[in-house]
């Protein structure tokens, strides 16, 4: 049977079996290895990519059944050789060890922070859950999400506050240095430093 799907903004088509699974496909035929399996019993979560922006555990989607959505893998984190804050956070952070579980953990992760900008330890842990780690603990891998989740906080003042700043000057048509200047680094809020 023949598929088309899109996978990281890229339409591809191939004729495949219909008993193919979605984690198969993308590693043996569009030679995404970054993408594990690891049980093919969606008890892992090694194999976990995005389905029209939903995190779903690759081995239990019928590549068939992904026909006509929209696949994203770990590959397409990185961007313009930028590294997702969410890698470099598992990297600052030691969310890795053996390196196995780590794609499907970023993929969840930046799920996570795309939803909830701010989530809580709890909530880190329970979008995690599902997936298995047997080297690190957990604890490392909270960490390196709540890494990110800050970095991309400051980041979104500095740039949010930036943009601000260019509006007031282009709205009074010269530059007021008391408007014009952006936040850099930490910002203090209710609840918390962001």
């Amino acid at each position: 049977m023949r598929v088309t799907m899109t996978v990281n903004g890229e339409e591809v088509t191939r004729e495949i079996e219909g008993r193919l699974l979605l984690v198969h496909f993308l590693r043996d035929h569009l030679a995404l290895t970054g993408t594990h399996w690891g049980c093919d019993t969606s008890n892992c979560g090694t194999c976990v990519v995005w389905m029209d922006d939903e995190p779903v555990k690759s081995c239990t989607v019928l590549a068939a059944m992904a026909g006509g959505h929209r696949v994203r893998t770990v590959e397409d984190l990185e961007r313009d050789g930028e590294l997702d804050l969410v890698q470099r956070g598992f990297m600052e952070c030691h969310g890795l060890q053996c390196g196995f579980c780590t794609p499907g953990m970023m993929m969840t992760a930046r799920a996570l922070l795309d939803r909830n900008p701010a989530p809580t330890e709890r909530e880190i842990r329970e979008a995690v859950s599902g997936q298995i780690c047997r080297c690190t603990g957990y604890s490392s891998i909270v960490r390196s999400v709540q890494w990110a989740a800050a970095e991309e906080a400051g980041t979104r003042t500095r740039v949010a506050s930036a943009e601000d700043a260019e509006d007031v000057e282009d709205a009074e048509g010269e530059e007021d240095a008391e408007t014009s200047v952006a936040v850099e680094g930490p910002v203090a809020v209710e609840g918390g430093v962001v």
